[in-house]
Parts: structure tokens; sequence; C-alpha cells
């Protein structure tokens, strides 16, 4: 799709970054968590990698079937809590919650 240009709302759109930035079809907050997602998948990939884990033996070692693995690394579906702690443990990762940096993204 390199150098289609759409026309919506009278904007035009020219890249990813053009429709992600544009606050009117996606929001900060939702921005904000579209890029965590791919970061989060991203890393859970390099991890498994690192480990020198296939899809396949990843699943043997959490538990999670490796079509949901594949799934989930594919970004065709967003983690439950509780999958994400299965499938991190083995890599020896695990989730924690801090405090947003200020980015300007509206809480609340």
């Amino acid at each position: 799709m390199k150098g289609m240009v759409t026309k919506m709302d009278s904007k035009e759109i020219r890249t990813i970054d053009d429709y992600m930035n544009d606050e009117t079809r996606v929001s900060p907050a939702e921005r904000e968590r579209i890029y965590f997602e791919a970061a989060l998948i991203g890393k859970m990939i390099e991890a498994r990698e690192e480990k020198g884990l296939s899809q396949r033996e990843l699943a043997e070692l959490s538990g999670v079937k490796q079509p949901a693995i594949a799934r989930l690394e594919s970004l065709k579906t967003t983690p439950q809590i509780d999958t994400l702690f299965k499938v991190l443990c083995p890599l020896g990762y695990t989730i924690e919650i801090v405090p947003i940096a200020d980015k300007g993204v509206k809480t609340g």
C-alpha cells in the first residue's frame, strides 16, 4: 500500500503514523494501549527466541496451546492476564504495575 493516500473526513492519511496520531481516529489512551501491546508481545517473542524455544516448546512449558501462542504473537488476539503469566513465567518474566510516565495520557 506504499504510496496510497486515503482521504477520510477531509484529512489525508498517508501512513499508519498519520492515522495513529490523528486524535479524531485514535485517542491518546488507545494509542498507548496499542503501542504497549505491540511492545509487550514483541518482548515476549524476543524472550522466547533468546531461550531458543519454538512456540510448541513454549506451549509445553506454559500449558498454553501452541495455536493460542501463535495468535498472541501475531497480535490477532489480546492476551488475558492469566495467559500472560503462564507464557511469561517460563521465559523468566512477570508483569508489574508501574506509574505512567508523563506522556500526556489522560487517566480517568
